[in-house]
């Protein structure tokens, strides 16, 4: 009878223990934060031909998104994640995509005229025929020989922040 006992207050005391153990770690969770609070998340979406124009988007991540023909026109795409996306014929103009972690994506024809690319990650992206009239890339970070491409037919001022997309590419 006395082992019987033991036996289950030894139960009683495991079962415990595991229940405290596991409060404990779920009140110590450190999962990561989110970027911001309230945002959607189109990681690896089908955006395609949808309309996002003058959304608030800041801090979305569209990590992997098809985003071909989407239009993003005055979007605020600031702090957001596109790596790895598809901006195919995407209009993107007037948006504001600063401090964008932008690598590997495909800007291919698509329209960034008078779009803010500050303080962007850009590397290994595209932007082969591009409408890069008034885009600033000041601070961006972008692949030497993307960004002398993007020299042969820089032109405009961007109409916010003032600065020439020539200078603001580096060109010579």
């Amino acid at each position: 009878m006395k082992r019987q006992v033991k036996a289950w207050l030894k139960f009683i005391v495991g079962v415990l223990l595991f229940l405290l153990l596991t409060g404990c770690w779920l009140l110590l969770d450190i999962s990561p934060a989110m970027a911001q609070e309230n945002t959607v998340n189109y990681t690896l979406a089908d955006l395609r031909y949808q309309d996002f124009s003058n959304k608030n988007l800041e801090g979305t991540s569209l990590a992997g998104a098809n985003m071909q023909e989407t239009k993003f026109r005055g979007t605020n795409l600031r702090g957001t994640i596109m790596t790895k996306g598809s901006c195919v014929k995407a209009d993107l103009e007037g948006a504001d995509l600063s401090g964008t972690f932008a690598d590997r994506v495909i800007f291919i024809e698509a329209n960034l005229t008078n779009a803010i690319f500050t303080d962007a990650i850009l590397t290994s992206s595209r932007f082969n025929g591009a409408k890069i009239t008034g885009a600033d890339f000041s601070g961006a970070i972008l692949d030497t020989y993307e960004a002398k491409l993007m020299c042969e037919r820089a032109d405009g001022v961007n109409p916010v922040t003032s600065v020439a997309t020539r200078d603001s590419l580096g060109c010579r």
